[in-house]
């Protein structure tokens, strides 16, 4: 049985619909400072118990860097049981996770993986009233603690179309968690182990992931990866519009790149024709399988939905050790419709991975799946939307008799930087407030 109770309701929950967000990134300057500022926050954040409450929908987390372990005196044997990923951090793991050219640590913007990040604080609401609550709960915490300062914040919103950026409905995949008592979406993937998100459970392999410790820092916590995504909107339309035959044929290329068409609708189930009323059901706009599409004339192989989740295509026997859960925030303001040319805003996703294995997770997905193409027998072609394309990507839509070939995709989602994270359960908190080293 899952200790709900001492998991912070971030974990396992999706995200709300609509939503407001906030991202808060703190330095810890004094190390008795910072643990009597996780002292206080333990009584903030709220736990995963009572998982359908109404207000389960608002929620503030905690997640610590390793800089943020560290400064806090944990002793270092335990610093050295955390997964290693997780301990070189995001900026280090750049070049396996493609976050190169545009996406390089060296662009990134401050103070992300600079090692000044040394705890997250994030809240997530249905709308801004509620969350704006919860978050004063959160900054009052601070109060009185100069030597915990608050060093960047970062605002999200549901855009007023209801999709995320590009123009696509999001939020859509969540997985269904033993003993979490959430749904998930898609009725055709059976519940996962709890031990592939939530740490000290058996996983998917029948073992458990190595858990931190010692035991009360470790168990019932999990890793976190953020990341600030920005995405050039007009770059994506014009690529559309300069490679379609037309407005209809734009959106069947958008679709055949990302997997479903705008409305969520996937491809799986429509795939001559958008079906915005299926794109807005959630019992029925995840349910599918691409079993019966081997070649892809439905949903492309190398479509973005099908790389990150090729649920029972032919890599079936691994997908479940790949599967993550991941919840997508919009910022900036909206690129208004039809607009092909870049108004130099800021928009994009900030993007948040929950999973006990940062490796074969995250780490896995992203390099070879997304920034890949082995797996599909595509050799190094990558994601046509979220891969690190240099400007002369390629992307192939099987038709028959002859495949349509995209050439010279360029970048449209670039790494505004991000941390590795590890999000204690509450019991951790304490203990972390307890430190006497």
């Amino acid at each position: 049985m899952l200790e709900l109770d001492d998991i912070q309701s971030g974990v396992l929950r999706p995200r709300p619909a609509p939503y407001a967000a906030t991202y808060l990134l703190l330095r810890i300057d004094d190390r008795r400072a910072g643990r009597e500022l996780l002292g206080r926050l333990a009584e903030v954040v709220a736990s995963a118990a009572h998982p359908t409450s109404p207000a389960a929908d608002t929620w503030v987390s905690v997640a610590l860097t390793y800089q943020g372990l560290k400064t806090l005196g944990v002793p270092p044997d335990s610093l050295d049981s955390f997964a290693w990923e997780f301990r070189q951090g995001m900026a280090a793991r750049a070049a396996a996770l493609g976050d190169t050219g545009d996406s390089a640590p060296g662009r990134w913007e401050p103070p992300l993986g600079t090692g000044d990040v040394h705890v997250v604080i994030v809240g997530v609401s249905p709308d801004h009233a509620r969350l704006e609550a919860a978050l004063a709960r959160a900054e009052q915490a601070l109060r009185d603690l100069p030597e915990v300062r608050a060093i960047w914040r970062q605002y999200c919103h549901a855009l007023s179309t209801g999709t995320e950026p590009f123009g696509f409905r999001d939020g859509i995949s969540h997985p269904a968690v033993e003993g979490s008592g959430i749904p998930g979406t898609n009725a055709h993937e059976p519940p996962f182990k709890a031990g592939e998100f939530v740490l000290g459970y058996t996983d998917e392999t029948g073992g458990m992931a190595p858990v931190p410790t010692p035991e009360v820092l470790g168990r019932n916590g999990t890793y976190v990866v953020f990341r600030k995504l920005h995405q050039r909107v007009a770059a994506f339309r014009r690529f559309l519009k300069e490679s379609a035959r037309g407005p209809d044929d734009e959106e069947l290329l958008a679709a055949k790149m990302m997997g479903r068409w705008r409305s969520g609708a996937p491809l799986a189930l429509c795939p001559f024709h958008d079906d915005p009323k299926l794109g807005a059901d959630p019992r029925r706009n995840n349910t599918f399988s691409f079993g019966d599409d081997a070649t892809g004339y439905g949903t492309p192989p190398g479509s973005h939905i099908r790389r990150a989740n090729p649920r029972d295509a032919a890599v079936a026997g691994v997908v479940r050790l790949h599967r993550m859960i991941r919840r997508g925030t919009a910022y900036g303001p909206e690129l208004p419709a039809g607009a092909l040319d870049d108004d130099g805003a800021d928009r994009g996703l900030m993007f948040a991975f929950v999973g006990a294995h940062l490796g074969r997770q995250f780490e896995f997905v992203q390099s070879e799946w997304i920034n890949g193409g082995d797996f599909l027998g595509l050799g190094d072609v990558k994601d046509p939307v979220a891969g690190p394309h240099d400007g002369d990507g390629r992307y192939s839509i099987p038709k028959k008799p002859i495949p349509r070939l995209l050439r010279g995709l360029p970048r449209f989602v670039v790494t505004r930087g991000g941390e590795y994270c590890f999000m204690p359960g509450l019991r951790a908190l304490r203990w972390l407030a307890d430190l006497r080293t």
